[in-house]
């Protein structure tokens, strides 16, 4: 509410209708201890109609290659490394159409029982939210003096009057790296006034990969990531085993039997 994301306006039946759900989940620390509880409300986006609650979708993410290129950059010229978290990203980027919504579970206006919300911003869930963030934050970085790279549309670079810098933006995780400090104090100052930011100095964690300073450079590591991942689909009891498979094998169609749960399998590969 705080982001004034919607008002509530009388039904009409001749309006698609989006659906709506809390999810809960558990976000954890870097040695995977809980760090807080949190619960959201997301639209159900498969309720959407294209062509008139959503028309373009595609929203990038840096690459993994272009990470490691910065990182290794900002090492060799001793730069500094900032990381920030963006709240509730997805509700600061504004809707280009009108989306009608229920009311959410549970907080259903006492005196208007029957009145739907009518979007003003995007919402987790929508399928051009992800898009409608991106082109937000990406009018504010350019405004301010970032051009968008050639080769990563998530990676915005900064070269002017002997100033350099680099911002990876993956969603709402943002990486920060420059040649000043008073540079990027002063755009980080900045980009919070505009967005709801939190600063989270150095990027301990990012992605996944746990960044542990070294005398010989930076380690990358996703130790936590994988114990993560074995534990949530109890495999922390496994042995290793030698790969890759014997690529001599005779494989047939009927071999083995199909996945119990195929969301599960699909979770699993996408994990990888």
């Amino acid at each position: 509410m705080n982001n004034g994301t919607w008002t509530l306006v009388p039904r009409n039946e001749s309006n698609n209708l989006v659906g709506c759900k809390w999810l809960f989940r558990i976000k954890r620390n870097p040695d995977g201890s809980i760090a807080r509880y949190k619960a959201r409300l997301v639209a159900k986006g498969y309720t959407q109609l294209p062509g008139l609650d959503y028309k373009e979708t595609f929203a990038p993410v840096v690459k993994p290659q272009t990470i490691k290129v910065v990182l290794t950059i900002a090492l060799a010229r001793g730069w500094s490394l900032h990381q920030m978290d963006v709240n509730n990203a997805f509700l600061q980027g504004n809707l280009s159409e009108i989306v009608y919504m229920q009311q959410p579970p549970g907080f259903v206006h006492a005196e208007f029982p029957n009145h739907v919300c009518k979007l003003k911003k995007a919402i987790y869930g929508l399928k051009q939210a992800p898009r409608a963030w991106h082109d937000s934050l990406k009018s504010f970085v350019v405004a301010y003096g970032f051009k968008t790279s050639l080769t990563d549309p998530s990676l915005f670079i900064y070269d002017k009057e002997n100033v350099h810098a680099y911002l990876l933006v993956y969603v709402d995780d943002l990486l920060l790296t420059g040649s000043t400090s008073q540079f990027l104090h002063q755009f980080m100052s900045e980009l919070s006034n505009r967005f709801s930011i939190k600063q989270l100095g150095f990027p301990h964690y990012f992605l996944g990969i746990e960044l542990i300073p070294s005398k010989d450079g930076l380690l990358l590591s996703q130790h936590g990531y994988i114990r993560e991942l074995l534990e949530k689909f109890h495999m922390s009891g496994a042995k290793p085993t030698t790969t890759p498979l014997c690529t001599t094998a005779p494989l047939k169609l009927l071999d083995g039997s199909a996945p119990g749960d195929s969301k599960v399998f699909r979770s699993i590969i996408g994990a990888l």
